[in-house]
């Protein structure tokens, strides 16, 4: 069964810092991408960073960018996101997300089930 296990939430003010793991399992974890994603109450979800495969390319959102910073160790099977800076704008529920396509276009997509990160004085 796959999984994919966010940790390291939680409530901090504004200029502080926090960092997210998510934990796979059940997949090869070296052969995807993976990413971050947020979602604030009453707006939609969005891409907040992604890091490729084998960890040499990554993608971030204009709004986060020089703040946040996405990693893997592919021995641990783990992603991490590291956030300075944080501004209430912040606050959402985080979700990692696990994406491969095969040569033929298969695609294999996985969830998490999100942590809540809480920017507030």
């Amino acid at each position: 069964q796959v999984q994919l296990v966010e940790s390291g939430g939680g409530l901090v003010q504004p200029g502080g810092s926090l960092r997210l793991a998510c934990a796979a399992s059940g997949i090869t974890f070296s052969s995807y991408a993976m990413s971050w994603y947020r979602q604030a109450p009453g707006k939609e979800r969005e891409l907040v960073a992604a890091i490729s495969s084998a960890g040499r390319s990554t993608n971030y959102a204009e709004s986060v960018k020089g703040r946040f910073t996405i990693s893997r160790d592919n021995a641990k099977n783990t992603v991490y996101l590291q956030m300075n800076s944080l501004k209430p704008e912040d606050t959402a529920v985080y979700y990692c997300n696990a994406n491969r396509r095969t040569l033929s276009g298969l695609v294999y997509d996985y969830w998490g089930q999100g942590t809540q990160v809480t920017v507030s004085s």
